[in-house]
């Protein structure tokens, strides 16, 4: 089975973090409760696609915190549906534009969103919500958009700019660095680095600060590594090369993960406290 139906969401809660209210939401054509989610549209990110469900059928806008355990079910034509969810707290309020899919929302306590909730698999995302802490600081390392051939460009390589499909991924970098609000932008001062920040910086109205200890040429292995960890007290994006991030990303984390970015990818670092609780990778 190979057509999977993507659809992505999101637990949004508020309060204190050791009793928290939840988000849950009445559909009323099918009659059940749930949590925020929906189908992605073509070509769209799965978390721009949860901030847009969030927003479309709450009217809330939220900053994400760490990816939940995915949940697969299957439809009534037989096919196969994933549904990504995040951990979310409300940083604005809003009127919902999906009046007709969605009737209320209520802000439930945990123990009764748990008994309100429809689907067994929704109180399981509730179980994973309160297994690390909620509050988390995002540092989201970057590697830059396609900037076509190092072999082909006569010039200076830092000048190498993006090609278009390196300027279609730093859009969607944009779209989904709204979700973690990063007001700290750090960039090596490679053209091609910094191209893959600027939608966002533009949108968000904040600089780029170019450091050249994240460039191909600078880059140290402790004082890079020095570096980043002093940026990550606060929601913080940092653009750098396939050269650097994978010793950074080693370096930082203890967790296992793959260290590999592919051009235009970008891996999440939750930490709570200067402790790292989850990494996460994605692709656009």
């Amino acid at each position: 089975m190979t057509d999977v139906v993507r659809a992505s969401g999101a637990v949004i809660w508020r309060g204190e973090e050791h009793d928290p209210e939840v988000a849950v939401v009445h559909r009323p054509r099918y009659d059940d409760w749930s949590f925020p989610k929906g189908k992605l549209k073509t070509g769209e990110h799965v978390i721009a696609g949860a901030l847009r469900e969030v927003t479309e059928e709450t009217g809330l806008e939220v900053v994400l915190g760490r990816a939940l355990p995915p949940v697969h079910y299957l439809l009534r034509d037989g096919r196969l549906k994933r549904v990504d969810y995040w951990t979310a707290r409300v940083v604005e309020a809003g009127v919902p534009t999906a009046a007709d899919e969605v009737d209320q929302t209520v802000w439930l306590p945990l123990d009764e969103a748990r008994r309100r909730l429809t689907y067994e698999w929704d109180a399981g995302l509730l179980r994973a919500l309160t297994a690390v802490p909620l509050r988390t600081t995002p540092l989201i390392l970057v590697r830059h958009g396609q900037a076509g051939s190092r072999q082909d460009w006569k010039g200076d390589d830092d000048r190498r700019p993006l090609d278009a499909v390196g300027v279609r991924q730093a859009e969607t970098i944009a779209a989904v660095l709204r979700g973690y609000r990063p007001g700290v932008l750090v960039s090596s001062p490679s053209k091609r680095c910094v191209q893959t920040l600027k939608p966002y910086a533009a949108a968000a109205g904040l600089p780029i600060r170019k450091e050249k200890l994240l460039s191909e040429t600078h880059y140290d292995p402790r004082d890079t590594l020095r570096l980043v960890r002093k940026l990550a007290d606060e929601p913080v994006a940092v653009s750098s090369h396939g050269k650097v991030l994978p010793g950074l990303l080693a370096a930082l984390n203890d967790h296992g993960a793959d260290t590999h970015l592919p051009k235009g990818a970008f891996a999440v670092l939750h930490h709570n406290d200067g402790a790292l609780v989850s990494l996460e990778r994605y692709d656009t």
